[in-house]
């Protein structure tokens, strides 16, 4: 039995950033970018020690680099230059559970230190009593050559064990997956002006995978490969009731088999039912970020929650929510954001004027990244919740 590991787009988003050099580059890039008047993060900001740090920490098994350097850090994205200052963390992204990582003091400068553990591999594999032959990594570079034979003098297979211990990822990637190319945000006369479906092949009430459906106006073969679309809710700027964008909501992805009016699309993939009515869009191919480098925007950012994705109605750590800032505003992947927690309106019993009210001031309630932006709101990742967090709670630049 041989063991393999899988891995797709997806998973490849889970295992880096780029590489150390490019690290230190983009880092100064952030300088020499920053617009007029503004004041961007650089590498040689002072480093902020979060007070309540541990002497040590063990990295555990579903740790993130991030959850791990803000437990040393009051903000985790300054973390290439806490990790920088030792020779012994060449690439923090090669960080195992089990390893144990020492925060010390030396000449002024804080640094992390590492011990790695010498734990048995997460997953042991058996093989029956029988088994001709198993083959473990470093058999070969120990010389190994008592292989089993058959009668004739062949060689016989082996069965390979593979070690499937992975360094620990930056953020959890796999809560923004589904985020990453769909629902997308749209703008009135996009998703309006686009083909819709106006009718079902066969006898059919609900129509999902493998079903086809007649769409209006596609009178050209120009692409094959379309995505079905529902409208969804308009996103409001909470400071002048402006429409920024509505949310076309992903239905099915859907293959073009004959143009017209109506065009006869089959449904190869389907997310939930498809309605008369719902909207065709050609699909693109849309550049993903694979990798993202946490800092904060390069330009003064104030803004707000909008909204929740993902059928929640309460925010914590993880959630995916949508503000009302996007690359007009200057914001890109990776860019993040404090989130501060309205401050009440409390009545004032002692003031000497009557019926008086004091609004208290607004709190750090926790801290997101941006990971795919648009044209005037962005979907974030929450990454950190010291506190309830609710739509129209604002966002600054740290």
């Amino acid at each position: 039995m041989a063991f393999r590991t899988f891995t797709g787009l997806i998973v490849s988003l889970l295992l880096s950033l780029s590489a150390w050099a490019d690290d230190q580059s983009a880092r100064s890039g952030l300088a020499r970018n920053a617009p007029p008047g503004t004041r961007a993060w650089t590498a040689g900001d002072e480093i902020q020690i979060n007070p309540s740090r541990p002497d040590q920490y063990t990295v555990v098994k579903g740790d993130t680099l991030w959850e791990i350097s803000g437990k040393f850090l009051t903000h985790p994205w300054q973390w290439p230059e806490l990790w920088s200052h030792n020779t012994q963390i060449k690439n923090p992204h090669l960080i195992y559970p089990g390893d144990t990582l020492y925060f010390t003091v030396v000449n002024g400068r804080p640094q992390l230190t590492l011990s790695r553990s010498d734990l048995a591999p997460q997953a042991q594999y058996q093989t029956a009593p029988h088994s001709p032959c198993v083959l473990k990594e470093d058999d070969y570079k120990h010389g190994r050559k008592d292989f089993a034979v058959s009668e004739a003098g062949k060689v016989l297979p082996c069965i390979r064990e593979t070690d499937l211990k992975q360094a620990i990822r930056l953020i959890p990637t796999e809560t923004i997956a589904s985020y990453l190319a769909s629902p997308k945000v749209v703008d009135e006369n996009e998703l309006g002006n686009a083909p819709y479906v106006v009718g079902f092949a066969g006898e059919h009430i609900i129509v999902g995978t493998g079903d086809r459906v007649y769409v209006r106006s596609i009178t050209e073969a120009k692409n094959l490969s379309h995505t079905i679309y529902r409208p969804g809710s308009a996103y409001v700027s909470p400071e002048n009731g402006e429409i920024l964008g509505y949310e076309a909501q992903y239905i099915a992805d859907a293959s073009l088999q004959q143009p017209g009016d109506p065009a006869t699309l089959a449904i190869t993939k389907a997310d939930r039912e498809i309605r008369t009515g719902d909207r065709i869009m050609a699909h693109t191919e849309e550049e993903l970020t694979l990798t993202y480098f946490p800092r904060p925007p390069e330009q003064s950012i104030k803004g707000s929650i909008i909204s929740v994705l993902g059928g929640v109605s309460q925010i914590g750590r993880y959630n995916v929510v949508v503000i009302d800032k996007g690359t007009t505003d200057g914001l890109l992947a990776g860019h993040e954001l404090n989130i501060y927690k309205t401050g009440k309106i409390v009545g004032d019993e002692y003031s000497p004027i009557k019926n008086d009210a004091v609004n208290l001031p607004d709190e750090v309630a926790g801290a997101l990244m941006v990971f795919r932006p648009f044209e005037r709101v962005s979907y974030a990742l929450v990454m950190k919740a010291t506190q309830a967090i609710h739509v129209l709670d604002k966002v600054k630049t740290p």
